[in-house]
């Protein structure tokens, strides 16, 4: 015991038997757990009322698919959270409000997301909410600090005011549509959210005043897992626009959590760097078709993203998601670096997400081929 304690010790963790490293345990359990069992039960609901996507020319699947994975995973968050709170990890009450802004805001967001899935917003409409969920933010005095970012000249407060609130307000909206606009193959987003959410829970929980940021992330890295088990292709359920708008708008609120900047200094640049990804990914594809004079990128949807390029070239789904994976992890890697954390608790965490990521896709594949066994010998 006193060796894997030592061990704990160099990955950050003070006390494996303390009350916060168990909080953290159990609400991560819970999420994955919760997640885990309900999909497939919501999934037999999703068939029977019509919540699916029917194929068509982008899309992989050849059947309808239910698209409702995005409610389940909201619930596992959720679930998670409560558990949480029973629990009282330490520092989580200094930080309520902000918390329940952050859930508020995400609540918002999965049922919008949840309508456009089944009935269709306009890009307008979708806009809107998330401009107005970023604004919940600001209110609750979540924001970027343009004079906390290194190498930037301190601003004047009339200046830096109305500047930090418009940064705040693309920072938000931009991520929550990175991730969204990243969900094109079995695994992807799943994926790379539970990296993303795994790497920054790894990195906050290195602190002891970080201990709301490590609960929020705890819920939503085990739910992106639990999740993961059944969409790894071939997926049995898709999160939709409900799904990857809570991942992308939660790791950007929570990135906004005061408890989890970096000390003076580098403010957003560590998740930043741990969501290259989607953020380039985006970037990338609004370049391009701005380029062939498409004036409304966001409504003009093509096969430029990133995971469509890997796809063509893989020609498999399930290699292409573990490609973006590995890239993923290497841009958590680079964001925990940055931080400062030692090269055990890198290692350490890089290895721990890398081993989640391959017993959820094992359990899938097994999964599959046991139901094709069945088939086979009907």
């Amino acid at each position: 015991m006193d060796a894997l304690q030592a061990l704990a010790a160099q990955l950050g963790i003070a006390d494996l038997r303390g009350r916060g490293f168990l909080s953290v345990l159990i609400t991560f359990v819970t999420a994955g757990l919760f997640t885990w069992f309900f999909i497939p039960r919501l999934r037999a609901f999703a068939m029977q009322v019509g919540w699916a996507d029917q194929p068509n020319e982008r899309r992989l699947n050849k059947t309808p698919l239910p698209n409702a994975g995005g409610l389940a995973i909201y619930g596992g968050f959720l679930v998670s959270i409560i558990v949480a709170w029973a629990l009282r990890p330490i520092a989580v009450d200094l930080v309520n409000i902000q918390v329940l802004a952050i859930l508020l805001g995400a609540t918002l967001l999965v049922l919008v997301g949840f309508i456009d899935d089944q009935y269709g917003l306009s890009p307008l409409s979708r806009l809107v909410v998330q401009t107005l969920a970023a604004v919940l933010l600001l209110v609750n005095d979540l924001r970027v600090d343009l004079n906390a970012i290194p190498f930037m000249p301190d601003l004047p407060a009339l200046i830096n005011q109305p500047l930090s609130t418009l940064v705040t307000i693309l920072w938000v909206v931009g991520l929550t549509n990175a991730v969204n606009l990243l969900d094109g193959v079995d695994g992807v987003v799943g994926g790379v959210a539970f990296v993303a959410s795994f790497v920054l829970l790894a990195t906050a929980a290195q602190f002891p005043d970080r201990a709301a940021a490590v609960v929020l992330l705890a819920g939503l890295s085990g739910a992106a897992l639990g999740y993961l088990r059944h969409n790894f292709n071939p997926s049995r359920i898709i999160m939709g626009d409900a799904g990857s708008t809570l991942f992308g708008y939660t790791l950007a609120a929570v990135s906004l959590l005061g408890t989890l900047k970096v000390s003076a200094g580098a403010s957003l640049l560590v998740p930043l760097i741990v969501l290259a990804l989607p953020l380039l990914d985006t970037t990338q594809v609004v370049i391009g078709r701005l380029a062939r004079g498409i004036r409304n990128p966001l409504r003009h949807p093509d096969k430029t993203h990133i995971h469509h390029r890997v796809l063509a070239r893989t020609a498999s789904a399930r290699r292409t998601a573990v490609i973006l994976w590995l890239v993923a992890l290497a841009c958590g890697a680079a964001g925990m670096s940055l931080q400062g954390l030692r090269p055990e608790a890198i290692g350490g965490t890089v290895l721990a997400a890398a081993l989640c990521l391959f017993f959820v896709a094992y359990r899938r594949i097994r999964a599959q081929n046991l139901e094709d066994a069945r088939e086979g010998n009907a």
